[in-house]
């Protein structure tokens, strides 16, 4: 089977990967990185915490081939779900789990991220974003991704801010997702790794930061507030947010 870890951007997805490929190591199944090396997946998943990008046709049926032959692991995504995704998600051959975080953070996060790697030298996939409009643009697009997956009943759906405020609930919810044992000494292990207080930067893969909920309010002027108010009002209500 395959276990996708979908996630809008920098709302916390790589940390979650790590720790549901962990999780599903150790209960003994296969690591995403071993999956894609042995079955030459290298144009399909990313070297970092195998990203397979949109879920196309073309993109899910060589992922698909390993699990067919009885190999369960986990991929990443940012990208909504498609017609043949929505298929194999019927068919018990993917099961997604979707985190997700305030936008207005999310867009704040992505665009100082970006200007950090272009300072450094190393543009990043934020790079692009110049300014309050693109990072708006930007974040609209994922929000109507967000759209798509909380209409998926098969899907867990979480957020970023409930996973870092109560974490303890979350992922065992996680855990009986992914029908895993939480009395396994080896997956407790995996979940004490993970605390939110543990996580850091030097995790390679995380792209975990404070990540502190609400700094949009600092930073951004209260014009720009109204705008993501008129923007964003109604999916904000109905991710929970005020």
């Amino acid at each position: 089977m395959i276990i996708l870890s979908a996630g809008m951007p920098r709302a916390g997805s790589g940390w979650y990967y790590n720790l549901t490929n962990d999780l599903i190591m150790a209960a003994g199944y296969q690591d995403g990185r071993e999956i894609r090396q042995r079955y030459h997946l290298e144009r399909v998943l990313t070297q970092v915490n195998c990203n397979i990008g949109a879920l196309t046709t073309k993109r899910l049926i060589p992922v698909l081939v390993p699990s067919l032959l009885g190999n369960t692991f986990v991929v990443k995504a940012h990208a909504g779900p498609t017609a043949f995704a929505h298929r194999l998600i019927r068919g018990r051959h993917l099961r997604p789990a979707y985190i997700y975080r305030d936008p207005r953070d999310a867009m704040l996060s992505a665009y100082e991220y970006g200007q950090r790697g272009l300072q450094k030298g190393r543009p990043n996939a934020f790079s692009h974003l110049t300014g309050f409009e693109s990072s708006l643009a930007f974040i609209l697009e994922y929000v109507m991704i967000w759209e798509k997956w909380i209409a998926i009943e098969d899907a867990l759906h979480t957020r970023y801010e409930d996973l870092k405020s109560d974490y303890e609930r979350e992922v065992i919810r996680l855990v009986d997702f992914l029908k895993l044992d939480g009395d396994d000494h080896a997956i407790k292990t995996v979940i004490e790794k993970y605390r939110p207080e543990r996580a850091s930067e030097e995790q390679k893969g995380t792209h975990f930061s404070k990540g502190v909920s609400g700094r949009f309010r600092e930073i951004y002027s209260p014009e720009e507030q109204q705008i993501l108010n008129q923007s964003l009002g109604p999916h904000l209500e109905r991710m929970g947010y005020t």
